[in-house]
């Protein structure tokens, strides 16, 4: 039986989403530094979101070059972009884990783990800027996605440059545009997961049978 890739992408993006959803709000329950079981029940949900994302971006890079096959560079910069910020978060978590693991007192790992900054922070907004801008030119030629994609997509990416000199601003979370503050991760995170709520569920609910993205040209004929 050959597998529906629209729907297969859509549904990666839900599950991924969802999973970081169940996250987030991990990260606000403590004022001071969060039990141990915590930190590490919050990663591991992060961890199997960004496994359920990494399917999604493979797969829209794929939906992408099938929906016009000259565009196939497109599909792999969106798919690259994805997979690269994935693995900033990857590395990022591994390191609040260690050292939550290795420390015999309760630590705050996004303030103690001085690594993750620039990953969590300005280096992610880099690549979801690129990823969002891409996608939103890939949605606008193939119509892969309804329009409001590509809008929202676009304005996306312009958030994410507007946070990258994030890293000139310290290291307190409750600062909005510090390097970790909660505006440059979490709000960043939660607006990227909405995004990909909305495009998971357009995806899903797409035509099943036929390769999705007509280009606009085609379909204004």
């Amino acid at each position: 039986m050959a597998i529906d890739l629209r729907r297969l992408t859509g549904a990666a993006a839900l599950l991924g989403a969802g999973l970081t959803f169940v996250q987030l709000p991990l990260y606000f329950v403590y004022a001071g530094p969060p039990p141990d079981w915590n930190i590490l029940t919050r990663a591991l949900f992060g961890l199997a979101g960004m496994m359920a994302l990494l399917v999604f971006f493979t797969g829209l890079g794929q939906l992408v070059k099938r929906a016009l096959p000259e565009l196939d560079w497109l599909g792999a910069l969106i798919t690259n972009a994805g997979l690269l910020w994935l693995a900033m978060v990857l590395v990022a978590t591994g390191l609040e884990v260690g050292a939550t693991i290795q420390s015999p007192d309760p630590i705050d790992p996004t303030i103690t783990v001085s690594g993750t900054y620039i990953l969590y922070g300005t280096i992610s907004r880099f690549l979801e800027a690129l990823m969002f801008a891409a996608t939103a030119y890939a949605v606008h030629r193939t119509a892969l996605l309804p329009r409001w994609a590509a809008r929202t997509a676009y304005l996306l990416a312009a958030l994410n440059l507007a946070f990258t000199p994030s890293l000139f601003f310290g290291n307190t979370p409750a600062n909005f545009y510090a390097a970790n503050g909660w505006g440059t991760t979490a709000t960043m995170g939660a607006l990227t997961m909405t995004w990909l709520v909305a495009a998971g569920v357009a995806l899903v609910r797409g035509r099943s049978g036929v390769e999705p993205g007509t280009p606009e040209r085609a379909v204004a004929h």
